[in-house]
């Protein structure tokens, strides 16, 4: 069965990672530190509240959410896709936190 990738959830994590919650069942490690440094349309994400108080999921995939009003058109957002195939898979972090 061949899944369209989507992401289901999304944790932030240390420098500029994400936690995304694959719907495959997989957890994803998303490195966003090299897109930031590039600046540009990621220029809003080099404040780590902002990175992680505007973290989301829009479009079935991991976004921040600029406005705050969950405008789909008014977010970045990164390409499924491109997660599936770059981020590594790890252990799910909350599942330690929840003691299973």
């Amino acid at each position: 069965m061949n899944l369209f990738p989507a992401i289901v959830q999304v944790v932030p994590g240390k420098d500029y990672t994400v936690y995304a919650y694959c719907n495959d069942g997989a957890v994803r490690l998303v490195d966003m530190a090299p897109l930031i440094q590039k600046g540009g349309v990621f220029e809003p994400l080099k404040n780590q509240d902002f990175f992680n108080e505007k973290l989301t999921v829009l479009n079935d995939t991991v976004a921040w959410d600029l406005k705050g009003d969950r405008d789909e058109t008014a977010c970045i957002d990164i390409d499924p896709f491109w997660i599936f195939e770059t981020a590594p898979v790890v252990d799910d972090p909350l599942r330690d936190e929840m003691g299973a």
